[in-house]
């Protein structure tokens, strides 16, 4: 049987947009990730949730490097830029899974997570990233425990979203104009091709 490892991950940072403009200097505050191990069906088997504070992100890669698919939302414009400081540059080459990526691809806009996660799967985010970096700011037990939480919980959204897709093949959310749109997606894994021997095909 053919088995998949999969990390699903978000992460918050240590600074508002308007007071950086590279994602490199952003800072992570919290990485949140989700490591299982799915089957050729994409059903999980088994599955945790591991959460890393900034001066032990560089642990994660422990999970990241076993992943066969690396997955989540807005992830290759600022998830991926922002942790490359504290990640090895491997972690650039993990096939990554963007699940905003897919929905720009056939809707032409770009969705919130919360836009989506309404529609698809009726839940909302916890709290908001302006209030995650105050948290990390504060950096007492309680608002560490805040940020750890949210994190975690974007996490099992963005979890949930992707295990909607793969089992139902669309997606559902209110688009600019207040209006439920539903989309086609197909989040499986590309099909390996089975290789032609050129020789035998020329002659």
């Amino acid at each position: 049987m053919k088995i998949y490892n999969e990390v699903i991950f978000d992460i918050e940072t240590q600074r508002f947009y308007d007071e950086v403009s590279d994602p490199e200097l952003f800072g992570v505050s919290i990485l949140s990730l989700y490591a299982r191990i799915v089957d050729e069906n994409l059903s999980e088997i088994k599955g945790e949730m591991f959460s890393f504070f900034e001066p032990d992100v560089k642990k994660s890669w422990e999970h990241f490097s076993k992943a066969d698919r690396v997955i989540g939302f807005n992830s290759k414009k600022f998830d991926i830029p922002v942790l490359k400081p504290y990640l090895p540059p491997e972690f650039l080459k993990l096939p990554h899974f963007d699940i905003l990526e897919q929905i720009k691809e056939i809707n032409g806009k770009r969705v919130s997570l919360n836009a989506v996660s309404r529609e698809t799967i009726g839940r909302q985010k916890v709290d908001t990233g302006g209030n995650a970096i105050i948290y990390w700011q504060k950096k007492d037990e309680a608002s560490l425990n805040k940020l750890k939480y949210y994190c975690e919980e974007d996490v099992l959204i963005t979890k949930e979203i992707y295990d909607f897709a793969i089992k139902n093949k669309k997606l559902k959310f209110k688009d600019f104009w207040n209006s439920v749109r539903v989309i086609d997606v197909d989040f499986s894994y590309p099909k390996m091709e089975e290789k032609q021997d050129l020789q035998t095909a020329l002659f």
